[in-house]
């Protein structure tokens, strides 16, 4: 049994006898008894009311397969495979395998936790259970490696869109990959390739992360924010974010296959909060001033010899302190 299946039982906040939720989910009382244990030991409030049963005291944002299709506009129905874990090394390892199986339709695998989570450059991405939003697709761009240049950006801006549905109009987007609000992380994009890298089709995977609920995290080794804390009057899901992201990936993919990131550039430099700002290479060997990004998605810095166009494979860029 998934413990998520006794949560989504106890998810009405009503007392539900130990008999009851051991003969719904055909199993013995034991059994229920251990999986509470468990969630209660994950930080998951539930009472114990002798002689009655268990309520939920938590308030939880589960997800669901069918609430994130119901979420979702009719159109992409047929066009993604959905899946939704309890748990999973990776989301963006889960896709790669997906994508090697030869499913039919865009695989989308959402997770309510990782062991195995990353982000760029190999590092952990800490991922908390029921807390996140942990989200990989995997799609198909023709035209080989070339045609990729900028798309992490059009990621951003993506997602950026699908925060605004909700009211989230001002976060903010760190070159190359990350979703900020103010000077604290919000989330980040991690893309992977396989494939054809000169010509023909290129597998991409699109790894997405974005702190929804999380309250603290002791292994985050930056300043970082939640979408709850940023914006405490939306009322955020996790199923309703998956579809709004979906949606606008899936979207935005399609015009940036067809048109590439040109049209997308105005919209990302907007939310840069890079620009203007004194920045220095991680490797010490470009120094100056935020000037956006080039027409290729590189980002440009000011600097006594002129504009240096920095790649995101080369090297990273913070905020001189």
């Amino acid at each position: 049994m998934k413990s998520s299946s006794l949560l989504s039982l106890l998810e009405d906040r009503r007392i539900h006898s130990g008999e009851s939720l051991a003969q719904t989910l055909g199993i013995s009382r034991t059994a229920v008894w251990k999986q509470i244990r468990k969630a209660q030991a994950e930080g998951v409030e539930i009472r114990t009311i002798r002689g009655q049963g268990y309520q939920l005291i938590s308030t939880l944002d589960l997800l669901a397969s069918d609430r994130i299709r119901k979420a979702l506009p009719e159109r992409l129905h047929n066009v993604i495979a959905l899946d939704v874990l309890d748990a999973v090394d990776s989301t963006n390892a889960e896709v790669a395998r997906r994508l090697t199986s030869g499913l039919k339709g865009v695989p989308v695998v959402v997770a309510d936790s990782q062991t195995a989570g990353r982000g760029r450059r190999g590092r952990q991405w800490v991922s908390p259970q029921g807390e996140n939003l942990y989200l990989s697709l995997g799609l198909s761009v023709q035209g080989g490696f070339s045609a990729l240049d900028g798309m992490s950006l059009v990621l951003g801006v993506a997602v950026s869109r699908a925060l605004s549905t909700f009211g989230a109009t001002d976060a903010g987007l760190k070159w190359p990959n990350d979703l900020f609000y103010g000077d604290r992380k919000l989330g980040g994009i991690l893309v992977e390739i396989q494939g054809e890298l000169q010509d023909g089709e290129v597998q991409v995977i699109a790894g997405i992360g974005i702190n929804v609920h999380m309250k603290q995290a002791e292994m985050v080794d930056q300043p970082w924010i939640s979408l709850a804390e940023a914006w405490p009057d939306v009322v955020w899901t996790r199923n309703a974010l998956v579809a709004a992201i979906v949606s606008e990936v899936v979207e935005i993919i399609a015009q940036f296959e067809r048109q590439g990131f040109a049209p997308f550039r105005d919209e990302w430099q907007a939310r840069d909060i890079f620009f203007s700002k004194d920045l220095v290479a991680r490797d010490g060997g470009v120094e100056g001033r935020g000037a956006g990004i080039d027409t290729a998605g590189n980002y440009q810095v000011d600097t006594p010899e002129g504009l240096v166009p920095v790649r995101a494979g080369d090297i990273s860029l913070r905020v001189r302190s």
